[in-house]
């Protein structure tokens, strides 16, 4: 199947704009920047990245005749904020496990941004003491029996939507997409930069794009940011999504390793704390653009397509795409930090 071939409910405005970084990429003299704004793709809570994959997953929900959608993530989960909306847009009930992935000390963390917006929204939050990990979590298999055995009939979406066996087909539409923009724009983007943690929003992109490759069209580089600081689990999980993906839009081989990039440099050490270099991409694309970024994901892929551009990694005469996945409602919860 093709990836028009999938069932989409739509769920976003349609495209997601791109427009140029003009003043940031002055600054950092070297390559063109651009942005494209899942941060702004939808009505629903803010939109953002999850939000697209969610329209491949709904209608599996609703075919499933589920009244309870069950997810998982941390206290500052843009996930499981996009879960709550999708499912009160929708007229059922989410359960959301969120657990502490984040060794922040902040004394609102667990009431504001992300959680409190799913609060507003209905969803029945439930507060977990375990650690950060990317994989299946006891704590959301618990929650999925505690439905059942009340009567209820849940829909499970683990984090990020990552694991769910349809939640690269977002993204693999979205370079889709950039390419039906890039025709409108007239440019074409030989870079494009995301930051990635559960995987499947640099996975679909990584199926997509080849894809569209492999039908004729232009090469281009493809870099994820590592935000996860397990980047070893990251990496293998960012291609099996990819590689499972690809089966599903029947891409007809296999992925090459060159096609699966995953970059170190900006994580930390340990997911969700931000360090110098995530405050100085915030606060830069904040004064140059009036760009707002989050200190979780968006400042550390940031901070990389920085240091790669000014370096001359990215080559001086590129074109470069920044995929701006949301997440700045967590923002909120760090106010220590990015004052």
């Amino acid at each position: 199947m093709a990836i028009d071939d999938f069932e989409r409910y739509p769920l976003t405005f349609g495209p997601s704009p791109i427009h140029p970084l003009n003043r940031l990429s002055d600054h950092l003299g070297g390559a063109r920047v651009w942005a494209k704004r899942e941060d702004v793709n939808s009505g629903l809570a803010f939109g953002g990245n999850k939000t697209r994959k969610l329209e491949y997953i709904v209608p599996d929900i609703l075919a499933s005749g589920a009244d309870t959608i069950v997810s998982i993530g941390g206290y500052q989960s843009n996930h499981t904020r996009q879960v709550a909306a999708v499912a009160a847009h929708l007229g059922l009930k989410a359960v959301l496990v969120q657990e502490t992935w984040v060794n922040w000390p902040d004394p609102l963390n667990d009431r504001v941004g992300n959680i409190q917006l799913s609060r507003i929204m209905g969803a029945d939050v439930r507060i977990d003491p375990h650690g950060f990990d990317i994989g299946i979590r006891p704590s959301w298999e618990d929650a999925l029996r505690e439905v059942e055995e009340r009567g209820g009939r849940p829909y499970p979406i683990p984090a990020g939507a990552s694991e769910h066996r349809l939640g690269g087909l977002g993204f693999a539409n979205w370079a889709h997409e950039v390419v039906r923009q890039e025709e409108e724009l007239g440019v074409f983007f030989d870079t494009v930069v995301v930051c990635t943690v559960t995987g499947s929003t640099h996975a679909g992109m990584i199926a997509g794009f080849a894809a569209l490759e492999d039908a004729g069209g232009r090469p281009r580089r493809l870099l994820g940011i590592d935000a996860s600081a397990t980047l070893e689990k990251t990496r293998a999980q960012v291609g099996r999504i990819a590689r499972n993906t690809s089966r599903l839009i029947e891409l007809g081989r296999d992925l090459r390793d060159d096609e699966i990039t995953v970059l170190p440099g900006w994580a930390g050490d340990e997911y969700g704390i931000p360090v110098e270099s995530t405050v100085e991409a915030i606060r830069l694309t904040g004064r140059m653009e009036g760009v707002i970024l989050d200190p979780v994901y968006e400042g550390k892929s940031m901070a990389g397509l920085i240091d790669l551009v000014t370096s001359r990694e990215i080559p001086a005469d590129s074109t470069v795409l920044f995929a701006h996945l949301g997440g700045q409602p967590a923002l909120n919860a760090y106010t220590a930090v990015v004052p």
